[in-house]
């Protein structure tokens, strides 16, 4: 039973009220579905439904073959997706783009108009479709935009479906653009993974026609799925928390003595409150348009996951930011907040995304496949070896790509990939590529069956490879998964820097096979023999970062050392890279991003790191200064009142006494600490760049010494003072 003088008691009760009522919280959830008619977006069978036929054929030019639309098409296809929107209750339309904050970005427009004579008009014209004039100069441009320079631009994004948000009283139209200034350059996070898209399947078509396979292939594109982790804590706790509701993060806290070392949380049994608030989840992004199939317990107490279907990259992405809005907006139906942070608390897991990567055909085939005799799909091994060159080529891109301060707490840690970026195989390909090393492949291994010794169970089928979840790049079957995206990251930016990496590779291999062709009609044996031979060297030159042990091991570190590979430990270590000479050669010349893009999105990576340390490092001053201290001379008050009534009563005050010192000290240490840590973020260089590296190298040593004197403080405060909910609230009220 809880003490009637616990500080959260009043939280605690309104969490046991919430769980009594997640049952009708999901009904109420299924009846709002009920009442609407399908699913709010305008995709392609919506407007196939209510586009002319020629219009229609235009608009699947332009998602499939990047076609211009006419300004008479842009006209018909507005007015019928404003029909469709106002139908749906809409009264509003926005162009929703993703700034480099990391987040979603949207200004909304009315639908109506006066008409002059008392009443009003809906309209939506071709003009507000394709194009839309935010404020450039008021997101992060890195440089790009100078405060004075106000002028940006939205574009409609035609391979991305339009949708309608909805709330309890209204419904607005979000039609998904990319996001650039009066001079064209990139703000945004969409415009370069467009580019990358481009760039890769024009490589990767190069491959297909050199084999003979492209009949009827228009394009190629990457496909991805992304595995999303979440925290869920009780809203009333999360907002008795100054931490949390600023830096989604706990700054302090002392890790329970249960929290998962039982593993019994991982898969366990979905608890009825939570069970209600995922179902509400996925009935809204499937109204969206988003299509979301698994829902479980992840490892650490409080933590969950939630996963699509594959889909184009680009909307994938674009689903992806819908899925975290989503799953905030509900949350708080259910008395709940969503943590999307890296690492909330530490001493458990933290959360990432599992970042599924492919290559499919507009035909729908997957060009990672390996198929059941791949000695034989040459093609595929072609596709393979790009990846393994672009990983080892651009290890120091892929680790730039995921670096923030928020999965700096995460990385190399028992839950995620170290900072050392390797491929993992499995048995399979990994013998096919020593294999190909020595020679001819002239084998597959394969997994075989497993008889599990009950005859009422049946016979599995085995897999050729086991898998590697220490590792941050692993094949996983017909996929390879960075398994190192922090959970509260967009995805567009890795992939951008994926898919661009991939198509310098297959732009190389592609040019070695053409060079060494002798005619364009080659026979089967004169292509196989030219292109094992590229491969070969593919292999030698790159092997060293194909690695299929244990990536949390120290011994991986030291031989990871051996081969040369890069091991970036942080944020400051990492973004150099964007800014090197290979790194901007290679975005130039796939017209990614030029290097003023480049250039800028290193800057605002910085500044970001920056600004987030500071403010985790300024409210931990104020937490310290303004609820701890006061705790903890309350506590040393009442300490040392029972020192001087036991040396009244005539009893030996030496336990006493050593309680009190023992408070004093930390009390001396922790305000210490504080001040010093005040101190030093008055001398934080301008430079952005200098920053970082000062502020990792000399501010957080200070935070985390910050936060040990608090968690020692809490492990002896009286709990009646300690004036926030700890891990053991936190991490178990459901």
């Amino acid at each position: 039973m809880l003490s009637t003088s616990d500080p959260h008691s009043e939280a605690i009760a309104a969490s046991s009220k919430w769980q009594k009522q997640s049952a009708a919280g999901n009904n109420a959830g299924a009846q709002r579905i009920d009442e609407i008619y399908g699913t709010d977006v305008f995709d392609q069978r919506k407007m196939r439904e209510r586009l002319p036929k020629g219009t229609y054929k235009s608009v699947l030019g332009a998602i499939f073959k990047g076609q211009r639309l006419t300004q008479l098409d842009a006209d018909v296809i507005a007015t019928a997706m404003k029909d469709w929107a106002i139908e749906r209750g809409a009264t509003h339309y926005c162009h929703w783009f993703q700034p480099m904050t990391g987040l979603t970005a949207e200004k909304h427009d009315g639908l109506s108009i006066p008409d002059g004579e008392g009443g009003v008009v809906f309209q939506l014209s071709g003009n507000d479709l394709v194009q839309g004039e935010p404020d450039a100069s008021s997101f992060p441009s890195g440089g790009l935009r100078a405060t004075f320079e106000a002028r940006g631009y939205t574009a409609w994004d035609p391979t991305s479906p339009a949708f309608i948000v909805r709330g309890a009283n209204y419904a607005t139209l979000c039609i998904p653009t990319a996001f650039v200034s009066w001079n064209g350059e990139a703000l945004d996070k969409k415009t370069p993974l467009l580019r990358s898209i481009d760039a890769l399947n024009t490589q990767a078509m190069r491959v297909l026609k050199i084999f003979g396979t492209d009949a009827g292939v228009s394009s190629i594109g990457s496909t991805l799925g992304v595995e999303q982790e979440y925290f869920l804590v009780d809203r009333n706790l999360y907002h008795a928390r100054p931490d949390l509701t600023t830096c989604d993060r706990t700054l302090f806290g002392s890790r329970p003595p249960k929290h998962q070392q039982l593993e019994d949380h991982y898969f366990g049994s979905i608890q009825p409150r939570v069970l209600g608030f995922m179902a509400e989840v996925e009935d809204e992004l499937y109204r969206l348009g988003v299509p979301v199939r698994t829902r479980h317990n992840e490892v650490a107490p409080g933590q969950y996951e939630i996963a699509p279907l594959f889909e184009n990259t680009n909307i994938a992405c674009d689903h992806q930011m819908l899925v975290m809005e989503t799953l905030k907006r509900v949350a708080g139906r259910y008395g709940f907040a969503c943590i999307l942070h890296e690492k909330p608390f530490a001493g458990v897991n933290g959360s990432g995304k599992h970042n599924n990567w492919s290559l499919s055909t507009s035909t729908g085939v997957n060009l990672l496949d390996p198929q059941d005799e791949t000695h034989t799909n040459l093609q595929f091994i072609v596709f393979m070896c790009a990846v393994i060159r672009a990983v080892d080529l651009h290890a120091d891109l892929i680790r730039a790509s995921i670096a923030n301060a928020s999965n700096d707490h995460r990385l190399g840690a028992n839950e995620a990939p170290p900072a050392i970026i390797s491929i993992f195989l499995g048995d399979m390909l990994t013998d096919l590529v020593e294999q190909l090393e020595k020679g001819a492949p002239n084998r597959t291994l394969k997994g075989g069956r497993l008889d599990l010794g009950a005859r009422t169970l049946p016979t599995l089928r085995r897999d050729s490879g086991d898998r590697n979840r220490t590792s941050p790049f692993a094949f996983t079957g017909n996929k390879f998964e960075l398994r190192a995206v922090g959970s509260s990251a967009s995805v567009a930016w890795p992939n951008t820097v994926i898919n661009t990496i991939v198509a310098e590779s297959l732009d190389y291999i592609a040019t070695e096979i053409e060079g060494k062709l002798k005619s364009a009609s080659p026979t089967e044996s004169q292509l196989e023999k030219v292109v094992k031979s590229a491969l070969q060297q593919i292999v030698k030159d790159h092997k060293r970062v194909i690695f299929n042990g244990d990536g949390y091991s120290n011994e991986w570190h030291e031989e990871a050392a051996k081969r040369g590979l890069p091991n970036l430990a942080s944020t400051p270590d990492a973004l150099p890279a964007l800014q090197s000479a290979k790194a901007r050669n290679l975005f130039k010349k796939y017209k990614v991003l030029s290097r003023a893009e480049l250039d800028s999105r290193a800057e605002i990576f910085a500044e970001q790191y920056n600004t987030r340390m500071r403010i985790e490092a300024e409210t931990m001053i104020s937490m310290a200064r303004q609820m701890m201290l006061p705790a903890a001379f309350e506590h040393q008050r009442r300490v040392a009142e029972t020192v001087a009534a036991t040396e009244r009563a005539g009893i030996d005050p030496t336990d006493a006494r050593e309680s009190l010192e023992e408070v004093a000290d930390l009390i001396r240490r922790f305000k210490s600490a504080a001040t010093q840590l005040d101190g030093l973020l008055g001398k934080v260089p301008e430079d952005p760049h200098k920053a970082a590296r000062y502020i990792r190298d000399h501010i957080f040593p200070v935070m985390e010494a910050l936060r040990a004197g608090g968690d020692g403080l809490e492990s002896i405060v009286s709990a009646d003072l300690w004036p926030m909910p700890t891990y053991r609230e936190l991490l178990t009220i459901r």
